[in-house]
């Protein structure tokens, strides 16, 4: 029986490359002469330094067009909120979203059943597996929601026949 699996997955040295790029901009550009802007990664957590606010959002911005270049979807960075560290520091912590989350599963899984496609889906851990009777309606149903999922980045893989 036809089947494929619908997972959201980022690429951990593709993100290490970009944190790396972006660290080696920062100590060349002139506006961040002298100032403690930098990333620190751990794991899929990303965490930026920097001296104002502003410097906050620049980094941030260096960043989201590194992953972009890189590949990596924007859509799946969760930014939290700003922190003040010691004097006039400040950092914020952007976490890189893997697998897919129970409640957009669920979301995916209602949105096939809704379709009246003659596919089954079932939720497996972090990704969601469709299974049909003909490789046409998979290919009907990524189609169905690559068009109704838009806010997520969703790869569809392991397509079998």
């Amino acid at each position: 029986m036809p089947s494929f699996d619908i997972v959201s997955e980022v690429d951990k040295q593709e993100v290490r490359n970009a944190v790396d790029q972006v660290n080696k901009e920062v100590s060349t550009r002139f506006d961040f002469k002298g100032s403690d802007a930098r990333i620190e990664q751990a794991d899929y957590v990303l965490t930026i330094h920097a001296d104002t606010e502003f410097q906050l959002d620049q980094v941030y911005d260096i960043l989201a067009q590194k992953l972009a270049k890189r590949g990596v979807d924007v859509k799946c960075l969760d930014i939290g909120s700003v922190e003040k560290v010691s004097g006039n520091k400040v950092k914020r912590s952007v976490t890189v979203k893997t697998g897919v989350e129970t409640e957009l599963a669920k979301k995916i899984v209602r949105c096939i059943k809704d379709s009246k496609l003659k596919v089954q889906a079932s939720i497996q851990g972090d990704a969601v597996r469709v299974s049909g009777a003909k490789r046409d309606l998979l290919q009907d149903t990524i189609a169905l929601v690559r068009k109704s999922i838009t806010d997520f980045p969703l790869q569809y893989q392991n397509f079998r026949d």
